[in-house]
């Protein structure tokens, strides 16, 4: 298993990107390419919910020339392990080389009756897919807890975390020890008023505040309850950074700082669906800022 060379291909920071995987084609394509030359290391787009994500992957793979393109996450209960190998095999050498496949079990409230315990599910998969021919070193698990951290280290490159501070790659880093790779998501706003700032994220956390797994990380951090139930302030500038660029890299750099290889940022612009066209220019200043 060759971690350093996957370091090395996703690059200090990367873009996970919703506009990415649903809008236009033609703007997708568009984008992704500006994002190729801009100097992102790695592009991270959603795949919870399903659908052709792997024919998503492709696009963008098509689309540019340097860029790592990973999935945050392939959820393992709506992709048969099988077709992913089979998609894996038909890849090119170089293709491949550009493919980090990134694992979640998603969340139970979402899956129902088929889901089961999450930590055997993910081993299976990884089992699966390993015997079928797909490198560990190009996958990796969206890894929170301690047990899914350590299957992440032993299995896979490593770990993608969603939804998390600085604090957590500090303490996910004691368990992956120091080779495994870890690249949690940081989502950011571009905007330096307080109240807008805190109402976007709200707005974001909304969704993700009733999984246990989301909530049981915040509480291992030392959020209470009431933080979670009533997205505070405490938590809310714990899980976004906002600002100018120059503060969105001091978040990156205390991310780095607590262990971190690789920093995905998600831009949150609070629009009501995705609008590649505001995330674009705010990927501009990003990559002026950062890169």
């Amino acid at each position: 298993m060759n971690i350093i060379a996957t370091k090395h291909r996703l690059g200090r920071i990367g873009i996970w990107s919703l506009e990415l995987r649903f809008g236009n084609a033609s703007e997708i394509v568009e984008a992704a390419a500006e994002l190729d030359e801009l100097g992102f290391g790695t592009i991270w787009i959603p795949g919870g919910v399903g659908g052709d994500l792997l024919g998503d992957v492709d696009r963008l793979l098509s689309a540019t020339r340097k860029v790592v393109i990973a999935t945050g996450i392939l959820n393992i209960w709506k992709h048969l392990p099988e077709d992913v190998c089979a998609w894996w095999l038909k890849q090119s050498n170089d293709r491949q080389a550009r493919i980090l496949l990134g694992l979640g079990v998603s969340h139970a409230p979402l899956i129902g009756d088929t889901y089961r315990k999450p930590l055997a599910a993910m081993g299976n998969y990884l089992q699966q897919l390993s015997e079928r021919g797909v490198p560990s070193d190009a996958v990796c698990v969206a890894a929170l807890g301690p047990k899914m951290l350590e299957l992440a280290r032993d299995r896979t490159a490593g770990a993608h975390p969603y939804l998390v501070p600085p604090e957590h790659s500090a303490l996910a880093r004691a368990v992956l020890g120091p080779d495994a790779l870890l690249a949690p998501e940081q989502g950011v706003v571009l905007d330096s008023d307080p109240a807008r700032v805190r109402e976007i994220c709200r707005q974001t956390v909304e969704q993700y505040r009733g999984f246990p797994n989301y909530a049981n990380n915040w509480r291992r951090l030392g959020f209470t309850n009431e933080d979670i139930a009533n997205a505070s302030d405490r938590l809310i500038g714990a899980l976004f950074a906002s600002g100018t660029p120059e503060r969105i890299a001091e978040r990156v750099n205390a991310h780095r700082a607590s262990g971190a290889d690789h920093v995905c940022l998600q831009v949150i612009t609070g629009a009501p669906r995705p609008d590649i066209g505001a995330a674009r220019v705010a990927w501009r200043r990003l990559a002026a800022g950062l890169l």
